[in-house]
């Protein structure tokens, strides 16, 4: 038996980054594209933000990360996913990551990282791709 009913996303801003501006963004194109979005809001920790996900049963979890803490913030939502036997939560991002950083975050088991410039429309492409397909699908 499959899962149904639209994509479930949780957009959220971990640590101190105080910019939600993009993360905003975000979560209003999913939104617009069909998708169910859970916006934690601001200065969530990992902890919190694998909760939400775990309790709202969330297909993916988008990171915005603006603070340069991406390497510890990516990681701990990894493991706590791991731990919490929900490594079937998808954990995609965004902000300001230098490229040199994108490798070992998919190592780590990070999906896909966008960088600035990248489009509300390749972002909600992927989100469709990459994570399980609507019911509407």
């Amino acid at each position: 038996m499959g899962v149904t009913g639209p994509i479930r996303v949780v957009v959220a801003k971990p640590g101190l980054d105080g910019h939600d501006r993009g993360a905003k963004v975000i979560a209003r194109a999913l939104r617009d594209a069909g998708m169910e979005v859970i916006y934690t809001g601001l200065h969530q920790t990992p902890e919190q933000i694998v909760d939400t996900a775990i309790q709202e049963d969330a297909d993916a979890i988008g990171l915005s990360i603006l603070s340069g803490a991406h390497n510890t913030l990516f990681a701990k939502v990894i493991e706590l996913l791991k731990e919490r036997e929900a490594e079937d939560i998808k954990v995609f991002g965004g902000g300001i990551i230098p490229e040199g950083d994108i490798p070992p975050l998919k190592e780590l088991g990070v999906a896909e990282i966008f960088t600035p410039g990248a489009t509300t429309a390749s972002i909600v492409d992927w989100v469709h791709a990459h994570v399980r397909q609507s019911a509407e699908a």
